[in-house]
């Protein structure tokens, strides 16, 4: 997965196959200029953003119910509530699915569905206890609140000081007016104290900022990278499960061909 903003700017999309190619679109502006204002940076900014509140209630509730779980294996209550852990865990990742679909661009095709063999409650057990894409919801669950943490305080700090020291020299005035001090203090002791307050350092500033809001895009979506391997990884069909469905595919088109040929 590539980290670099290049002509076309716009998220190459995956199905269960790979990417799909896309156009190059020529711009005037450098990609570097215009990251910070592209629609795809405030998406995954946002991505980012949603990624902490989620993963703390799925982290919570993962790690509760699947401790639970394991506490009362030794009574029939415990596999159940296992196997409803995981069923709650599949249920967070299909909205997982559809939110990187939707602010990522990144489409991963559906894991299997768990069906029992009889169709009853114990069947439907056992279908979601030996089902792979089940227990991969739930490392999915377990890995990614530390990395969501990670990721939305990286990519909020730099996003609010970068904006914040770029348009220092707008809003500098509030700490004279309604503070009582010059400006932003570096440094401050019993005997002097340094504020950002000068013409000079008002320009270093907004020049800092400006650095900073240029470099937040690129940071961004390298932290974004690392959620398109774990949706892509864990949320999605196995690759044993994607290779059987060509088979499958494949083989169907060949029984078609040559009844097509008897046909004719």
């Amino acid at each position: 997965m590539a980290t670099a903003y290049g002509p076309d700017t716009r998220d190459p999309q995956r199905s269960g196959s790979g990417p799909e190619d896309h156009p190059s679109v020529k711009h005037v502006v450098p990609a570097v200029l215009r990251a910070p204002f592209e629609a795809r940076t405030w998406r995954e900014f946002g991505y980012l953003l949603l990624s902490l509140p989620i993963s703390v209630v799925l982290f919570g509730l993962a790690v509760t119910l699947t401790s639970a779980s394991a506490g009362l294996l030794i009574t029939f209550v415990g596999i159940p509530l296992l196997a409803g852990t995981l069923a709650m865990c599949r249920g967070f990742g299909a909205m997982e699915r559809v939110r990187a679909r939707g602010l990522l661009r990144l489409r991963v095709a559906d894991p299997a569905p768990v069906r029992g063999r009889t169709g009853g409650p114990m069947s439907w057990v056992g279908a979601v206890l030996k089902s792979g894409a089940s227990w991969r919801h739930l490392l999915y669950a377990l890995l990614h609140f530390p990395w969501a943490v990670f990721a939305f305080t990286v990519s909020l700090t730099f996003w609010a000081y970068g904006w914040a020291a770029l348009t220092y020299p707008l809003w500098q005035w509030v700490f004279p007016a309604y503070a009582g001090i010059d400006g932003i203090q570096l440094y401050g002791d019993a005997t002097h104290d340094v504020y950002l307050d000068s013409p000079f350092e008002l320009a270093v500033t907004s020049a800092f900022g400006l650095i900073l809001v240029l470099v937040t895009p690129w940071i961004i979506r390298g932290l974004t990278s690392v959620d398109r391997v774990m949706v892509y990884g864990l949320l999605g069909p196995s690759r044993l499960a994607s290779r059987v469905s060509e088979l499958e595919s494949d083989r169907g088109v060949v029984v078609d061909t040559a009844a097509a040929d008897l046909r004719r």
